[in-house]
């Protein structure tokens, strides 16, 4: 199966959440109500040092998505 890069997910049990789930390499959800992310990857020293100056790209890449959809929603 083919999955998109990024999926919009949602909880009651978390009523002011909006969560983006990225499937590809380095997976990870990220609550966009508080920008927390939940890494679903191991890394080491290496990867952690560039993982951290891609975080922010992550976190707008999925703000982007999120607009996106909302945009194509309302319309």
């Amino acid at each position: 199966m083919e999955l998109p890069k990024f999926i919009l997910g949602d909880n009651t049990d978390y009523p002011n959440a909006i969560f983006i789930i990225h499937t590809e390499f380095p997976r990870f959800i990220i609550n966009l109500e508080n920008d927390e992310v939940e890494w679903f990857e191991e890394f080491d020293q290496h990867d952690e040092k560039e993982l951290e100056t891609e975080t922010e790209n992550y976190i707008k890449q999925a703000t982007e998505f999120y607009d996106r959809e909302i945009t194509r929603y309302n319309d």
